[in-house]
């Protein structure tokens, strides 16, 4: 994984464009591409924000911990793995995994 594609994949989830988010962080959108993609170093402060804006521990936008909330404490090793991986499809690969999940 990327050096920033943490932040690329929850952006995604949120069905959000790099124009978009930049706008809700009042940046330019090539300030904020060159986050992402990692020309630039990420600021402890807009960490902070993306992690309150998404809900996750900056540890995890930090790519320290695999947790992506604290909830997934309770989560099996494989459960936690379940997660990581649906939160990195695109939004309609879940709605069809939503619904195969359903028929198992």
């Amino acid at each position: 994984m990327g050096k920033y594609e943490r932040i690329k994949n929850l952006r995604e989830d949120k069905d959000l464009t790099q124009k978009q988010l930049a706008d809700i962080l009042f940046m330019q959108l090539t300030q904020y591409r060159r986050y992402e993609t990692g020309e630039r170093e990420l600021p402890l402060e807009l960490a902070i924000t993306l992690s309150k804006f998404y809900n996750v521990p900056i540890d995890y936008i930090a790519g320290i911990s695999d947790k992506i909330n604290t909830s997934d404490t309770d989560l099996t090793a494989e459960e936690n793995e379940l997660l990581i991986n649906y939160r990195k499809l695109c939004s309609q690969d879940k709605k069809k995994l939503v619904e195969i999940s359903k028929i198992l």
